[in-house]
């Protein structure tokens, strides 16, 4: 589609929306365009950095802890008996 668009066809774009804007407007327009532009890439960066927060935020298991609660010793019959009452 963009290949067929030559120096020719730019000009009379350019001629076109010249004449159908007039001089002064074309800056105006040409702000806003920027304006929407640069908020469309803030928003879209909001929404990365938000859909990323959480992913980061998840809690890690280090690989120290599961090992000392894997070192310690399993408790006997005595050390984990309980008292029932009747």
């Amino acid at each position: 589609m963009l290949d067929d668009l030559s120096i020719g066809k730019i000009l009379l774009i350019v001629v076109v929306i010249l004449i159908f804007f007039g001089p002064k407007k074309i800056p105006d327009l040409a702000q806003s365009l920027g304006k929407g532009i640069r908020e469309f890439k803030k928003a879209m960066r909001d929404v990365t950095d938000e859909v990323q927060k959480p992913v980061n935020d998840e809690p890690k298991v280090s690989a120290t802890k599961s090992i000392d609660s894997s070192s310690q010793a399993p408790k006997t019959d005595a050390q984990s008996s309980t008292q029932i009452k009747p």
